[in-house]
């Protein structure tokens, strides 16, 4: 099975500056997440971002901010709730917002935004959620599941995920791919987005990866 852009959105997990700070391997993965939102808007696939206690870790590192249409605070490791899924799978009609501003979406504990201020649905169900972000060992790994237990399609972006210690990374690849995760890299990603160098943004998008 191959990643298609009509059935795909990107979830951008807790890439936050004061986060970040503690990650090894922490450059490839800002480097890869740039290319991963790029390529994504590039070719029309959405890409929502999540934040775990951003008024104490910082918001997602400015050099994505661009590229994000939704973004979603938490609380807990895992991100999936009632809200997360809400973005993710926008109810029929949902609409937009108008002004093009990036939509602020608060967590359990809070309200969230207004339906008629959303992003419009896409004609097809995007049921493949390409993730990536920190921890690579809580985080990534909790929200991974969580989505596979609501029946998505997950896949994991392995070089552009990170934790503290190589040992805790290489441990939640083991644990995403038993569960049922796609393991893929952001090349694969990108020229699976593609599929073709007949592509009318091939050369845009390819020059993201040189």
């Amino acid at each position: 099975m191959l990643i298609n852009a009509l059935s795909a959105q990107v979830l951008c997990i807790d890439v936050q500056e004061k986060l970040l700070a503690a990650m090894l391997g922490r450059d490839e993965l800002l480097k890869n997440a740039e290319r991963i939102c790029a390529a994504a808007t590039h070719l029309g696939v959405p890409v929502t971002a999540t934040e775990q206690s951003p008024e104490k870790l910082g918001r997602t590192d400015l050099c994505l901010r661009k590229y994000i249409q939704n973004t979603v605070p938490k609380l807990a490791f895992g991100a999936v709730d009632e809200v997360l899924l809400d973005v993710l799978l926008p109810e029929p009609g949902s609409g937009q917002n108008q002004h093009g501003q990036q939509n602020q979406y608060k967590g359990a504990s809070g309200k969230s935004v207004p339906k008629h201020l959303r992003k419009p649905e896409p004609d097809e169900e995007r049921d493949n959620i390409v993730l990536f972000g920190a921890e690579a060992h809580i985080c990534v790994l909790q929200t991974a599941i969580q989505l596979l237990e609501q029946d998505l399609i997950v896949w994991v972006v392995t070089d552009a995920c990170a934790s503290r210690s190589l040992a805790n990374r290489d441990a939640a690849f083991d644990r995403l791919a038993a569960n049922g995760c796609e393991l893929i890299t952001t090349e694969m990603f990108v020229f699976e987005l593609l599929r073709s160098a007949e592509h009318p943004k091939f050369k845009q998008v390819q020059a993201l990866i040189k």
